[in-house]
């Protein structure tokens, strides 16, 4: 069942722990995060050329919105980034949950159909297994939600079906390595009826940050599987996609035609052997993705 595909390794940088990869359209570019080096990254496609920008607090998911600038969940918020030609990122505080005490941040998140930004928390020290993560939905007009999946560990993998009628949510924790479905109410922004997509127990690697092909296939990274997995919208896995690093973070689709997938990687506690570890690698999976949905204001 393994396949491999073309890869690119992206030159000229290494991460301590790479996430949140989105291409931006407009620019030709993709952006990412690097969590503890409080770092978003942008690689400008066409020329190559790699520029940063620092934050004030660590910075987990970002997601673009529809005038160019980013939402971001953070350690302590959620933020509105605005990244300036001088690399300065001005940062605007939109939203801080109660729940989120000291210890945690948030972590994975990305936008629905509909432009609403949903970011989850969790509990850092990743060794002290504490299920008081959540779930949250922020739009302009409502603002932050209540808690809306509770007792996580480490959330990740929220994703959408193409038809915006089915969200997907992750728990990467060793203790829970879970996959599940929700069918989705688009008009409301409400989940529903929680079921197991996939018990990644059973399957190579952790489930940790995922996207969604045009079939509505669902690809998830194998975090210390060393995989891009592949499952059906029925939660079979039909392809595996080996990778050089043991810990991939999280993949994206983007290109100008939607077909490369790019896959960051963590740095941090690296095994010896492990030579790639904190690198992005661009691959071509042989299928065009979904674009992510921009946070509409």
């Amino acid at each position: 069942m393994s396949q491999f595909s073309d890869m690119e390794v992206i030159p000229g940088v290494s991460c301590t722990v790479g996430e949140s990869p989105v291409w931006h359209a407009q620019q030709a570019a993709w952006y990412w995060v690097d969590i503890p080096a409080k770092t978003i990254w942008k690689l400008d496609v066409a020329t190559g050329n790699l520029s940063s920008w620092q934050t004030s607090e660590m910075v987990a998911c970002i997601a673009i919105k529809d005038d160019g600038d980013f939402i971001a969940g953070m350690e302590s918020s959620i933020f509105k980034l605005h990244l300036d030609a001088d690399q300065r990122a001005v940062e605007t505080r939109l939203a801080t949950p109660p729940e989120l005490k000291t210890g945690m941040r948030f972590n994975d998140g990305r936008c629905d159909r509909q432009g609403r930004f949903w970011s989850g928390t969790m509990f850092m020290d990743m060794a002290a297994a504490k299920a008081i993560g959540q779930l949250y939905r922020y739009s302009q007009q409502q603002g932050l939600s209540a808690p809306i999946v509770s007792n996580l560990l480490t959330q990740n993998g929220l994703a959408w079906s193409p038809d915006g009628k089915t969200m997907y949510l992750s728990d990467s924790h060793p203790a829970s390595q879970m996959i599940w479905a929700f069918d989705y109410d688009g008009n409301d922004g409400v989940p529903g009826k929680q079921r197991v997509f996939v018990d990644m127990k059973t399957m190579p690697g952790r489930p940790d940050g995922a996207a969604i092909d045009i079939d509505g296939c669902y690809w998830i990274c194998g975090n210390d599987g060393s995989c891009v997995l592949r499952f059906t919208p029925e939660g079979k896995l039909d392809r595996k996609i080996d990778l050089p690093m043991i810990k991939p973070a999280m993949c994206s689709f983007g290109g100008a035609n939607m077909d490369s997938l790019l896959v960051t990687s963590i740095g941090a506690g690296k095994a010896s052997d492990d030579q790639w570890a904190g690198t992005l690698v661009l691959l071509r999976p042989g299928v065009s993705g979904m674009p992510e949905t921009r946070f509409s204001m």
